[in-house]
């Protein structure tokens, strides 16, 4: 048997039974052999495609454990105008284009993604009479974490909430001193009732493309499988265009969201190896740049304050109880589904593991996660590790606000802020993430801040949370793929795999560590196939 394809170079193939391998050959999309070049060699024939990729690194398609590919793809597509700080990063030009776009589309309204106003400085502070004078047609400024939204009256009308509407539970509305709406909407049950009714209609004529794109922006950072950790049921259809037109050409691992995953449309595992629904998703607290991180260390600087509206000392609630927690997932954990949960805080840690401990202590292989964890204490990783929990790690924490964490909760909090080292130290397999839109897919930018913790401005946060590279390499490739349970056709170049595979543009393991961040993907592969070459 000749195979199709024979890669030869320095692989990594996160595969402990063979590390380092010199040649890889793929036939019928599968990885069937991996070892010494002279090996290999002998399943090359006339036919075989031969790529030679000299000394640069080949790694597994880079595993992305926690995005939200399908939000990412159609809040990008251009109906929803970007201003987030990677792309506005100062105030000035941010409120320069919400008056543009306000005038430009007047009576439809206009929806903005991206506002930060710690990462975009001169920003005001967001009141109802703000909004209300900035248009009178509808005007919706989801902020960059996802966890606020502000809209004025016009778009409350049109998304159809009474004006003394009740909090849904695990969210709830700011509101004036009489009770009313004040134009916010905080956590997912609550954000949603805005955002689900008045963004979809203007999103949905365009998916497919959305998709494709969004398939491009993942292939070119080395993303071969993705997820959706907010995936809502409603949208289904629309996602089943998107694989009926050929247009998912990254795997993707579905996690529905609580309230939708309660309609009981699907049972657990359903798809296949392209897209499979595997978990749901709930969240225990907020956002550290929101002002809504429950953690039992306060906000402190008066600067930061002021600029998320709250006042110094503030602590934010969970967004549940343990038992309101427990009772909300307990019956997806005896469906057999797998469970997400965003827990910034430690409070918020210890509620979730609390929650869930009786619900998962006689479950085998339950894989439960918690989500980004920047104020967990080492002592509760070890919990999780010895309960069966896994850590997902927003490495962003660091580079992009990094800059902010001392201001916001002081020095002691910044050391040991997104505490990556302590996740590992306590067994558990971590893995690394980007929670696209919030932050652009990057996992080499993961790699090189867990590496370096080092922040967009150069400064060193937290040292001691480094951990060495191949920890790294292997929380975006194969741990990352056991965490979304496909560890069994993807995340090392193993022979029955899927040939899913990223060329980088160097040695990575030679590279200094300040330089690691400027690795560049040159090409990716799924099956086999380019999906991405920046040399074409």
């Amino acid at each position: 048997m000749h195979c199709d394809l024979m890669v030869k170079g320095r692989l990594l193939t996160m595969d402990e039974t063979r590390p380092v391998a010199a040649a890889m050959a793929v036939s019928g999309g599968r990885i069937v052999a991996v070892g010494d070049l002279a090996d290999v060699e002998e399943l090359r024939g006339p036919g075989t495609e031969v790529l030679d990729t000299g000394r640069r690194t080949v790694l597994p398609g880079f595993v992305e454990p926690h995005n939200h590919f399908f939000n990412d793809a159609v809040m990008l597509s251009g109906p929803l105008v970007d201003i987030r700080p990677v792309t506005l990063p100062t105030g000035d030009l941010v409120l320069a284009r919400i008056e543009e776009e306000i005038a430009r589309r007047g009576a439809a309204g206009a929806y903005f993604i991206g506002w930060d106003a710690l990462l975009q400085p001169g920003l005001p502070a967001v009141t109802r009479d703000w909004l209300e004078t900035r248009s009178p047609h509808p005007l919706v400024i989801l902020h960059n974490s996802g966890h606020i939204v502000y809209f004025n009256d016009a778009a409350r009308r049109l998304a159809r909430l009474p004006d003394d509407i009740a909090d849904p539970v695990g969210g709830h509305f700011g509101r004036t001193p009489d009770g009313r709406l004040d134009g916010r909407a905080f956590e997912t049950p609550a954000v949603e009732m805005i955002t689900y009714t008045l963004f979809e209609p203007v999103l949905s004529a365009g998916v497919v493309a959305a998709a494709r794109s969004a398939c491009g922006r993942a292939a070119a950072a080395g993303v071969t499988t993705t997820t959706e950790l907010s995936f809502d049921g409603r949208t289904r259809d629309r996602l089943q265009a998107v694989i009926d037109a050929g247009a998912l050409t990254t795997r993707l691992r579905l996690y529905e969201t609580a309230r939708s995953a309660a309609e009981g449309t699907v049972a657990p595992g359903t798809g296949d190896d392209l897209c499979r629904q595997i978990g749901v998703k709930v969240w225990a607290d907020g956002s550290p740049w929101s002002g809504n991180i429950a953690a039992s260390f306060p906000y402190l600087g008066s600067r930061i304050c002021d600029l998320l509206g709250i006042e110094p000392g503030h602590r934010a609630a969970p967004n549940y109880e343990a038992e309101e927690l427990r009772e909300l997932v307990g019956q997806f954990v005896r469906d057999g589904w797998q469970l997400a949960c965003h827990a910034n805080g430690d409070v918020a840690a210890d509620l979730a593991l609390t929650a869930f401990e009786p619900l998962i202590a006689d479950v085998t292989d339950h894989r439960t996660r918690l989500e980004h964890c920047s104020g967990m204490r080492a002592d509760q990783f070890r919990r999780a590790h010895a309960l069966g929990v896994t850590c997902s790690m927003f490495p962003g924490h660091v580079r992009y606000w990094g800059d902010q964490v001392e201001d916001a909760f002081g020095d002691e909090v910044a050391e040991r802020w997104a505490p990556i080292a302590d996740a590992c130290a306590s067994g558990m397999r971590v893995t690394l993430h980007n929670d696209s839109p919030v932050t652009p897919v990057s996992p080499i930018g993961n790699i090189a801040t867990a590496v370096s913790r080092r922040t967009r401005s150069g400064r060193l946060l937290g040292p001691g949370q480094s951990i060495p590279l191949h920890t790294a390499l292997r929380a975006h490739t194969v741990d990352a793929a056991w965490q979304v349970r496909a560890e069994d056709v993807v995340g090392s170049l193993t022979p029955g795999k899927y040939a899913d595979f990223a060329v980088l543009d160097r040695d990575i393991e030679e590279t200094a560590v300040e330089e690691i961040v400027e690795t560049t993907v040159i090409a990716t592969f799924l099956e086999g196939a380019v999906i991405h070459d920046r040399t074409a």
